[in-house]
């Protein structure tokens, strides 16, 4: 039975759940945390993002055979970092959210950025935000959030 953390929580993945389960399955309907979201269904539009020790990954393509035994998985709901709670503080400053379904996604890549880069361009905010689709395009205000964020940790 391999066991993760999730948001510091220690699992216990039964070994009657399929191998192939993605990992957005385990999160929502195991888990009950809601926060990360099914989008596409196919990696390309960010709303399930999370992260696998500290690195943002696609859960609903990620299947569960894939995710190391040990690995900490952070989520939307235990996003906690230095990082994760200036982009939060100015998601809200900013008014970014309009219908919010891919906000967590966004956090989450966002977050992951500032953790690497605490002085990013717009080309590097470019790439790292690239494959997470806001279908209301606030990627102005997205963007202004993020270097807000930047510039609270400076």
């Amino acid at each position: 039975m391999p066991t993760i953390f999730v948001n510091g929580n220690r699992v216990d993945i039964s070994k009657d759940v399929p191998a192939d389960t993605p990992l957005l399955w385990l999160i929502r309907d195991e888990l009950n945390l809601t926060g990360t979201k099914y989008g596409c269904g196919m990696a390309l539009c960010g709303a399930c993002t999370v992260h696998i020790d500290g690195a943002p990954v696609r859960s609903c393509q990620t299947p569960l055979s894939a995710v190391k035994p040990g690995v900490e998985i952070t989520t939307i709901e235990g996003l906690k970092s230095r990082e994760g709670k200036a982009l939060q503080a100015a998601w809200a400053r900013m008014d970014v959210p309009q219908c919010g379904y891919c906000q967590s996604g966004q956090l989450m890549s966002a977050t992951a950025l500032l953790a690497k880069n605490k002085k990013p361009s717009d080309a590097d905010i470019d790439a790292a935000m690239a494959g997470n689709i806001c279908r209301c395009a606030t990627y102005a205000r997205i963007r202004a959030a993020i270097k807000d964020a930047a510039a609270s940790l400076a």
